[in-house]
């Protein structure tokens, strides 16, 4: 599709503006404001820091194929950005699950939320969750630098994606997809698990309240966590399907499914929480109030010297 490069390159690139700076509001925001330093804000930032990285990380590589016709990658750098790719995907998985374990406490146990989910207590989860994608996915990639490679293939994305990268091996292709497979399930699908079961736990929790407002309020809580867990999950369990188990499926799809896989969280999950969550928009528009009313006092404090 090179000759429809410059059309698409428009909407690709009006949806890594909306990422970059969709998530870099909610990162503003939580960090200026006071009454966002909370559990939740914090998980919500550890979410928006991490789909701003995903967003970061493909961005070069797809605006060079895009914008410049960029035919080529050296293989060291496509391990970089297949580390740092694989790398914040999965720790995206894991602030998700972490985040599914503060609705939990805040629904099932609210005497306990404060002096469990303490400032400390966030610092050492996200040093862990980080700690955890170093230690699983660094080891792939230094096996992969020994390992020979066919010279001059396509890749059927505009990034290194793992699946992608090892069809082109002089070993046994099929082990390593195995190991790849092996290894996001590892690690996504305890983290997805550990989300359905913290969910089973709050529904019975919700059902259990006999009041119907509280009921929805309680709801309400999770209905962003559920939309960007549905977003984040499906489109990965669809491209990794795809690479490993459909090997004819046409090369379009996978771009296709790779993008949304790539592009729909960091896209959408700030535009969720901006909408859904009444603390964050109240904090946005009063920020953008702020720095529109010291603004215009600038201006107006210029106005008689010029």
């Amino acid at each position: 599709m090179e000759l429809a490069h410059v059309w698409i390159s428009i909407p690709v690139c009006c949806l890594y503006i909306i990422a970059l700076l969709g998530n870099s509001s909610i990162l503003l925001v939580i960090a200026v404001e006071r009454r966002l330093h909370k559990p939740m804000y914090y998980f919500l930032s550890m979410l928006s820091a991490a789909d701003l990285c995903l967003a970061i990380s493909t961005l070069p590589t797809v605006l060079g194929v895009l914008w410049f016709h960029a035919r080529e990658i050296s293989f060291k750098a496509c391990l970089t950005q297949m580390f740092f790719v694989h790398a914040f995907s999965f720790l995206e998985s894991s602030v998700l699950a972490v985040m599914a374990f503060d609705r939990f406490m805040a629904i099932c146990n609210p005497l306990k939320y404060t002096t469990v989910l303490k400032d400390r207590i966030i610092m050492v989860i996200g040093l862990v969750i980080c700690l955890r994608q170093v230690i699983y996915i660094f080891p792939v990639v230094l096996a992969l630098k020994g390992v020979a490679f066919h010279g001059g293939q396509e890749l059927a994305h505009p990034f290194c994606y793992h699946p992608d990268i090892i069809r082109y091996t002089y070993s046994n292709s099929w082990l390593s997809s195995f190991l790849g497979m092996f290894l996001q399930l590892y690690l996504t699908g305890t983290d997805l698990l550990f989300i359905l079961f913290s969910y089973v736990l709050i529904i019975r929790t919700i059902l259990s309240i006999v009041a119907p407002k509280k009921q929805q309020k309680a709801l309400n809580t999770c209905v962003c966590h559920i939309c960007a867990v549905t977003v984040f999950y499906v489109p990965m369990i669809s491209l990794s399907f795809t690479h490993r188990l459909l090997n004819s499926t046409p090369r379009v799809i996978c771009s296709i499914l790779a993008n949304i896989y790539l592009l729909l969280p960091p896209v959408l999950n700030p535009i969720i929480y901006s909408l859904k969550t009444k603390t964050i928009r109240q904090a946005m528009l009063q920020l953008l109030h702020s720095k529109g009313s010291r603004g215009r006092q600038l201006r107006h404090l210029r106005g008689p010297w010029d």
